[in-house]
């Protein structure tokens, strides 16, 4: 059986950082982790091909080849994944997709051959069983939760490793908290399932053995929902071997900010070689947080949260959210001054989307608000619900708040502001990249010569220079990333302005 596992492409956003990525040659910034853990669940007999259409094309030779097409996909990536579904169906080749985006959307997809819904460890045996007595059925979906234990290694010999910023292995999935806009907890329930610490080892130890040193992202969705284990069995392995193999990684994760108040904790994390995390920080207006019951935040310093974390040596970025019912007037300008007296770099805000299945969208539903689908990107402009905010109000402040967060100006004077209160880990290893000498030339020329932002670009390699010369490669690299940001929103601007003429 040859099967072509196929991931869709993602549109640019903010996340997607296709910007900063030509600047250390790269064609994406991760390869598609679910894609390689099912097929590590596959017949070992059967061929596997994997086209990732962020860094390759999907040829009809490809299609030619293929008994069937293994497709799975993100909200965010539907119109490339609509677009591969034609033509396979053009080619006559069978599809099988799974994936948060169809299973989200079952109803949207009756004319894809096989759905294989929810978690691929309870239906693709059921999938497989059934095919290989020729009876396979369109739908397999199941409301059990899959034992992480059993979960077998990704794939990793499948992608190019050379065209990826990054690599990634899952800890855990599920979430013990339970704010009313995020699906997280609808894919994977609120009760955090995990690996245990020879499985991580054994992930890490597999990208070590194909040659990769360079940064692994562990997806999770909260990485310290289960923060006794953590502690007493994964980090403790972790470390150990980061030790033996001498620090090969540098790695990053999603977390709550509780991570916080657990100093044992952020040093655990430290010195397995962490040194960013993702917070979901959302909105410093308390009403706000009490309304979509983000309540781990309420009633914290989130400020004095952030600066703590980041002296532990954690680089935090963070996800804001406007639009919430109890948003007042004012939030556009009190989330700018937030951004810019926390420090906090890449500050990632969007407007408030209610995904299918939510508490959000049951309650938005019943109050007849709900427009349309989620575009799976919640910083394009778009809304699927009516806000009662005016909504040209909340599309201005939006837009206000992009326009001054990655402006260079008070971009470049958040950066500084980051690097005079971040106290990185003490480097383990130093390892020299050639990417790391071309990114640093070419954010000289393009940055420094050519760039609008060159005054602030120059002031500050010269402050780190001559004041914190250990940040001299973060500062290059945060710069890169104002970049990115900046053009992302001048697309955006770019096709805003198209549309209202």
């Amino acid at each position: 059986m040859n099967i072509l596992l196929v991931y869709p492409q993602y549109p640019v956003t903010f996340w997607s950082f296709k910007y900063a990525l030509q600047f250390i040659a790269k064609k994406a910034s991760l390869p598609p982790l679910g894609l390689l853990t099912v097929a590590a669940m596959l017949p070992g007999t059967w061929k596997l091909r994997l086209v990732d259409l962020n860094t390759a094309k999907l040829r009809d030779a490809d299609l030619r080849w293929a008994d069937y097409v293994l497709l799975s996909a993100m909200s965010i990536q539907k119109g490339s994944a609509d677009a591969v579904i034609s033509r396979c169906r053009q080619h006559a080749v069978k599809v099988i997709a799974g994936g948060p985006l169809f299973t989200a959307h079952p109803a949207d997809y009756g004319h894809v051959d096989h759905l294989v819904l929810n978690e691929a460890e309870i239906t693709l045996p059921l999938f497989l069983a059934d095919l290989e007595q020729g009876k396979a059925q369109h739908l397999y979906t199941s409301d059990r939760w899959a034992d992480l234990s059993r979960t077998p290694v990704p794939r990793f010999d499948l992608p190019a490793m050379k065209h990826y910023a990054s690599m990634n292995i899952q800890y855990s999935r599920g979430c013990p908290y339970d704010c009313d806009f995020c699906n997280i907890t609808v894919l994977y329930g609120r009760a955090p399932r995990t690996k245990d610490a020879a499985q991580v080892v054994a992930e890490l130890e597999s990208l070590h053995v194909r040659g990769w040193r360079s940064s692994v992202f562990i997806v999770d969705d909260n990485f310290i929902g289960n923060r006794a284990k953590l502690k007493k069995e994964v980090l403790p392995a972790i470390i150990a071997w980061m030790e033996k193999r001498k620090h090969p990684f540098k790695l990053y994760t999603e977390v709550s900010i509780n991570l916080a108040d657990d100093d044992e904790l952020m040093a655990l994390m430290v010195k397995a070689g962490f040194d960013q995390v993702f917070i979901g920080i959302e909105s410093p207006n308390e009403e706000s947080l009490a309304e979509c019951s983000k309540l781990q935040n309420r009633n914290r310093d989130l400020i004095a949260n952030v600066r703590k974390i980041q002296r532990a040596g954690l680089e935090v970025q963070a996800g804001f959210i406007v639009g919430f019912d109890k948003d007042p007037a004012a939030i556009f300008e009190r989330l700018i001054a937030f951004i810019q007296e926390s420090g906090i770099v890449t500050a990632m805000v969007g407007l408030l989307n209610a995904p299918a299945g939510t508490k959000l969208h049951r309650r938005l539903e019943q109050e007849g608000r709900v427009l349309k689908a989620v575009t799976g990107d919640n910083t394009d402009f778009s809304m699927n619900f009516v806000p009662k905010m005016n909504p040209d109000a909340l599309m201005n402040g939006y837009r206000r708040i992009l326009g001054t967060i990655y402006h260079h100006k008070h971009y470049y004077a958040r950066v500084k502001k980051f690097l005079q209160e971040y106290q990185p880990p003490r480097a383990k290893r130093v390892r020299f990249k050639f990417m790391y000498v071309r990114a640093m030339a070419q954010s000289i020329v393009r940055l420094g010569i050519i760039g609008r932002e060159r005054y602030q670009y120059w002031k500050l390699l010269a402050w780190s220079l001559f004041r914190r010369p250990r940040l001299l490669p973060l500062a290059i690299t945060l710069s890169i990333y104002g970049f990115h940001f900046r053009q992302v929103f001048r697309r955006h601007e770019k096709r805003l302005r198209a549309a209202r003429v």
